[in-house]
């Protein structure tokens, strides 16, 4: 297999970013109550916050962020870099919980930004999105705002986010982008399973991103991949209810960057919609998705537990009876079992102008019904090795 040899180095790597997480032993500490954050869950700390943030980012040596336990109540927060050092540490103790009137941050692109920093860790904590009210709106088909990310990283290196617990987020809950040499681990993303947008960890345009043994029970994507994104491994990640873990969409932009070299290995889909899915827009793109392994998955009742769609086009708007530009190739479905709660397990519904290439199906068995599920290829082109069933349509 041509991308082996990268699997291996990135695994190697990922061994090294385990081992050099930044060290703040012996760090100054700033709570942000000492700036008069009050943990009542209605005070508004925003200004607290972004006080005890300027000691930390304007010091010289390591420093600390502290958040003791109670809720804290905030509006939009820009923690703001570059910093004078590169060995910040957020610990939360504590929940941070955003506006009750979601117009208050509904416009916003996000509700917590850390921007232009390098070696921040966040550890610990609840981010409580509040978002109920706004998915009832969006329910209703009223005007309302699209919502807010509850915490992004964006154009920042060598971060970790640990031990990190976010609910009920207006839109995504995660999002990492730009970035290089981010560690996510141990994070618990919980949001109502009818939840619009609400994709649990989405990354892009970064590389080098390692998420590990987190639990994401979502209304969108447990983990969604988008363009730009590189060197991007996730390991025993639990997802359920959510749409899956999916590169993609790709192909909204004429000229986009391209995914390549994703590992998801050891993770679970619990009565989700999707499992490991690719998906692209049916319209022109110069974009592609390449050397992907999808390894040791479990299928709980998942009703695509195998899915490449190239001809997403939501409503029918944009992209009538367009080719996805997208190239796919080089993806490997590797000892992945399980159950589906639909008859076809396996569905490649590949572009007509750029067929998928490079196919491997090996080692796979899913069931409906207690019985052999059924594939359907289109457009898709591979190898089949060891035991595989559906029995395969490449």
């Amino acid at each position: 297999m041509a991308h082996t040899l990268s699997f291996l180095a990135f695994t190697l790597f990922s061994i090294f970013l385990a081992s050099s997480s930044p060290s703040i032993a012996g760090s100054a500490q700033y709570s942000v109550q000492s700036y008069g954050a009050k943990p009542d869950g209605t005070t508004d700390s925003t200004k607290a916050f972004l006080a005890a943030w300027a000691q930390v980012c304007g010091s010289s040596e390591p420093a600390s962020l502290y958040v003791p336990s109670g809720r804290f109540s905030l509006g939009k927060v820009t923690f703001q870099g570059p910093c004078k050092n590169s060995a910040i540490l957020v610990t939360i103790d504590g929940t941070l919980v955003a506006p009750s009137d979601y117009s208050a941050i509904g416009q916003e692109k996000n509700w917590l930004m850390f921007e232009h920093v390098d070696g921040v860790t966040v550890s610990g904590g609840i981010l409580d999105g509040q978002g109920t009210a706004l998915w009832s709106c969006k329910a209703s088909r009223k005007s309302c705002p699209s919502g807010a990310t509850s915490i992004e990283f964006s154009n920042s290196n060598n971060i970790e986010i640990n031990g990190l617990a976010s609910q009920d987020s207006q839109k995504f809950h995660i999002v990492i982008n730009g970035c290089k040499n981010v560690k996510v681990h141990d994070v618990k993303v919980s949001a109502a399973g009818n939840s619009p947008n609400t994709d649990g960890i989405h990354v892009e345009q970064s590389t080098g991103v390692t998420i590990l043994n987190s639990k994401i029970g979502t209304g969108d994507d447990c983990v969604s991949i988008g363009p730009g994104t590189t060197n991007l491994w996730i390991e025993n990640v639990a997802c359920g209810p959510g749409h899956g873990i999916s590169i993609g969409s790709l192909g909204k932009e004429l000229e986009e960057d391209g995914v390549q070299y994703v590992t998801v290995k050891s993770c679970t889909f619990s009565g989700t919609e999707n499992g490991v899915r690719i998906k692209s827009w049916g319209r022109p793109s110069n974009g592609f998705a390449r050397n992907i392994l999808f390894q040791h998955a479990v299928m709980t009742n998942v009703q695509n537990p195998i899915l490449i769609d190239q001809n997403y086009c939501p409503d029918d708007k944009n992209c009538p009876n367009q080719q996805s530009g997208i190239k796919i190739s080089d993806v490997t479905y590797q000892d992945i079992h399980g159950s589906s709660a639909t008859e076809v397990a396996v569905k490649l519904d590949c572009s007509k102008k750029n067929p998928c290439t490079g196919i491997e199906l090996e080692d796979v068995k899913l069931t409906y019904n207690n019985r052999p599920a059924e594939a359907s290829c289109t457009n898709a082109a591979g190898t089949v090795s060891g035991f595989v069933q559906p029995s395969s349509c490449l």
